[in-house]
């Protein structure tokens, strides 16, 4: 029977019968201004084929030199994740030949890793799992191929198809888990878990920008079944290129009920590549998975090995940050919130946000509920990020400050914000060219109260007479007369003095 079948078991009947085993190969590109073994520009979104070199695109005679950044960048990843870090390495030559590797090879480590057995703790229904991390390994990146014409956007009937090289050379790590063993039905939140935790990490040490939208961390799902109890593995698919948190997520779930199927019907499973499918939630088969003697791995002749020296590695352990589950930890107590306000932080990546705008000197409360309510709103309505959107910490920290001073209310606040957000400059600039500072000269706010108490004289007679609840219709007057610059609460005093009534 083929892999392809599209009959899949039900979960939990799947969970029931087979045991779940994964492994999760993480791709980082490094953040770095230039690439693995060369000078080129590693910046984003540059036209095609203008950040290439006779190195990158391996011309004859031209020879790579190691990026010093990457490699640090690479022992900061492995000490955060625990792990040993190689004494003496050397690069390889992974052999094979897709047209987006200019070299026919990809350089890469093969079995002498800059870092091996780590591993990293992530949280799943309360509970804490341990991902053990076989290597962290240093290589380059290919090019980007697309394929034009057909419905796929996949090379299986392509018209033609266009190649850019110039993220061929960019560097990057490739994390790589031990077999991930009994989690059974928690499988898929376990793997979407450990890549969310992963990302934060890499986040943090200011080592990529992690944008999986743009492929700068990408993951490669193995999933196998084996029969309940049975320590055998059983054949494994890898998922390829798996590019957001849901995704890992849908795409482990979907192989487990599709691998079920296939066994229960008395197939086999293919050990091959899969692509997942966003819009369906389905994988589909790509080609063979290749083995290690496939790739006929030998040394890179044209490189040296490395060997960190002891002090510089511990110079980086030292260097490196608060790991991040330790730092929300430590915010959510000084903030004063509960478990699901951090949860509602994280989950809005909103976390850096609150603590660089309470950096700038707003309190915590104001500025968790300006990221987490109206600027998430406007976020929302924008289909962008929180840190996309065009206001820094420091400008929501200064909008805070003038409504604690009284130059602002609360709706104003919010216009103030709206100005910002439009590229009206920063808020003292907006509050200035829109008018919006409050009224609070008593001259303006008397006349104000006294045209509002004149023209609803029944309501004036009510506050005196004691129904002092009354007073808000004139407040709200006063406030439609002013554009909602007045003073609510001196409105409302003076409204009382002039009236000779004890609030």
């Amino acid at each position: 029977m083929s892999s392809a079948t599209p009959t899949l078991a039900d979960y939990d009947h799947a969970i029931e019968t087979f045991d779940p085993v994964l492994g999760l190969e993480v791709h980082v590109e490094l953040g770095t201004a230039t690439k693995m073994f060369c000078g080129c520009s590693t910046a984003f979104g540059a036209p095609p084929n203008t950040q290439v070199c006779p190195v990158c695109l391996a011309l004859p005679g031209a020879m790579p030199v190691v990026n010093a950044t990457a490699v640090e960048y690479a022992v900061r990843i492995g000490l955060a994740l625990h792990c040993s870090i190689a004494s003496w390495c050397r690069f390889a030559r992974k052999n094979y030949f897709y047209p987006d590797m200019p070299k026919n090879f990809q350089t890469s480590q093969y079995d002498e890793p800059i870092a091996v057995n780590g591993y990293l703790d992530v949280q799943v229904d309360g509970e804490t799992v341990r991902v053990e991390i076989e290597r962290a390994h240093m290589e380059e990146d290919t090019g980007k191929s697309t394929h034009v014409g057909g419905l796929t956007g996949r090379i299986h009937g392509a018209e033609y198809s266009l190649l850019d090289y110039n993220r061929a050379g960019v560097p990057l790590v490739e994390i790589v888990t031990k077999p991930i063993t009994g989690t059974k039905a928690s499988a898929p939140a376990v793997a979407r878990a450990y890549v969310a935790a992963l990302r934060d990490l890499l986040l943090s040490l200011e080592v990529s920008d992690v944008r999986m939208d743009q492929g700068s961390l990408r993951c490669d799902a193995n999933v196998s079944l084996t029969p309940a109890g049975n320590p055998v593995f059983g054949t494994r698919t890898e998922t390829k290129n798996v590019n957001s948190l849901r995704s890992v997520e849908r795409a482990v779930r979907h192989e487990i009920c599709r691998q079920a199927a296939v066994l229960e019907a008395g197939g086999r499973i293919v050990q091959e590549t899969r692509h997942f499918d966003e819009s369906t939630g389905t994988t589909s088969p790509g080609r063979s998975k290749e083995t290690a003697e496939d790739y006929r791995y030998f040394p890179e002749p044209d490189l040296v090995p490395l060997a960190p020296a002891p002090e510089w590695v511990e110079g980086i352990r030292a260097s490196l940050p608060e790991l991040p589950w330790l730092r929300r930890a430590r915010l959510q107590q000084e903030w004063g919130l509960s478990d699901l306000e951090m949860r509602d932080l994280v989950a809005a990546d909103a976390v850096g946000l609150v603590e660089a705008t309470v950096d700038a000197g707003a309190p915590a409360d104001q500025a968790r509920s300006w990221w987490s309510a109206y600027l998430g709103q406007q976020a929302n309505s924008r289909g962008v990020s929180l840190a996309e959107l065009p206001i820094t910490p420091q400008q929501v920290a200064r909008v805070v400050a003038l409504v604690a001073a009284g130059t602002l209310s609360a709706k104003l606040a919010r216009q103030v914000v709206d100005g910002v957000l439009a590229g009206e400059g920063d808020p003292d600039e907006v509050v200035a060219a829109r008018g919006l500072a409050v009224v609070s000269d008593d001259s303006a706010l008397q006349q104000a109260v006294d045209q509002a108490l004149a023209a609803a004289p029944d309501v004036a007679d009510r506050i005196r007479s004691g129904r002092v609840q009354a007073v808000g219709a004139v407040v709200g007057a006063v406030m439609k007369a002013t554009r909602g610059q007045a003073d609510a609460a001196r409105v409302r005093e003076l409204v009382f003095s002039t009236l000779g009534v004890q609030a």
